[in-house]
């Protein structure tokens, strides 16, 4: 019996050995290719235990786990021409998911990297043909959506060929380069000024249209305030006349004592004044005499030469 057990252990060994060759595990985010001498031998897509041939080092059944979830590739820095001539960077990417994995073993031997490099050389041209057809300003507008739908349709046939299945493909950004920006610089600053300048000839018309209307209002204003003080004035002297004549007729001599008194002084209201008249002018009545009246010369007398004086007068 205890020769027997070593044999005993070593057997167990092996087939315990042999059931772990035998047996495979997909979990939920795989798919699995069991592969028999070099050919596809089933397809896995649910997750659960497994069975297949031992010994895969002998080329007998190997598995190859191919991932069943949603993948993403990005694509940046790609120039396109768009429409209008000038060149914009792009920067994209491809959500997909590997749906047929014995088609995708067949295309690429399941090897991811080689799907998207195929699938990235169709992404490049299927955006730059859609950019081309357009302007840059699609790109940024309700139209872009639209875009984005027929990148997809154009890379759904090659991506099926591949065993996969695009989900969505998207724009992450869409910039200019150095050059068409620094010209798109340049050109929106000429039209901000020339806009700027539009807007300063605006206001600059507006502004001599108001001063226009102001001097005419200033002009106007100035013509009636005119008016009315030459009527105001025109109305003062009336009743200082009608004052006047009233005082006049209501004792004449004091009016002409007043009257002379007022020419008296706007006459001698300057201290250089001179005055070349007869002592008997009328001009000199009060003079002699407060009440007016004096006796008519006679003969030559004192500061009298020929019947003519020469009076200098220095009032005030």
């Amino acid at each position: 019996m205890g020769n027997r057990l070593p044999a005993v252990l070593i057997a167990l060994g092996v087939l315990l050995f042999i059931a772990y060759s035998s047996v495979f595990v997909v979990n939920e985010r795989q798919q699995a290719i069991v592969i028999r001498f070099g050919q596809i031998q089933d397809v896995k897509t649910e997750p659960g235990l497994y069975f297949k041939l031992p010994f895969g080092f002998m080329d007998a059944d190997s598995v190859q786990y191919i991932q069943d979830q949603a993948l993403r590739f990005d694509l940046d820095d790609i120039r396109v021409q768009v429409s209008g001539g000038k060149f914009y960077e792009v920067d994209a990417f491809v959500v997909y998911k590997i749906t047929d994995a014995r088609r995708f073993r067949e295309a690429v031997s399941g090897d991811r990297e080689s799907a998207e490099a195929r699938l990235s050389t169709r992404l490049d041209s299927a955006l730059r043909r859609v950019y081309g057809l357009r302007g840059f300003e699609s790109a940024l507008s309700e139209e872009r959506a639209s875009m984005m739908r027929e990148v997809r349709g154009e890379l759904t046939a090659d991506a099926s060929n591949l065993g996969l299945t695009i989900e969505d493909v998207r724009i992450r950004r869409t910039d200019l380069t150095q050059e068409v920006s620094q010209q798109t610089y340049e050109r929106m600053k000429a039209e901000r000024l020339a806009e700027a300048e539009l807007i300063r000839a605006r206001g600059n018309e507006a502004g001599q249209r108001r001063r226009a209307i102001a001097d005419r209002q200033v002009v106007e204003f100035i013509a009636a305030a005119q008016r009315d003080s030459e009527i105001l004035r025109g109305e003062g002297d009336g009743e200082r006349n009608r004052v006047f004549g009233e005082a006049f007729s209501q004792d004449p001599a004091f009016f002409d004592f007043y009257r002379s008194m007022s020419a008296y002084r706007d006459a001698m209201s300057s201290s250089d004044t001179t005055l070349v008249l007869s002592p008997q002018s009328e001009f000199f009545r009060y003079f002699e005499d407060a009440a007016g009246t004096r006796p008519a010369a006679t003969g030559t007398g004192a500061g009298t030469t020929n019947g003519t004086a020469t009076t200098p007068s220095t009032a005030n």
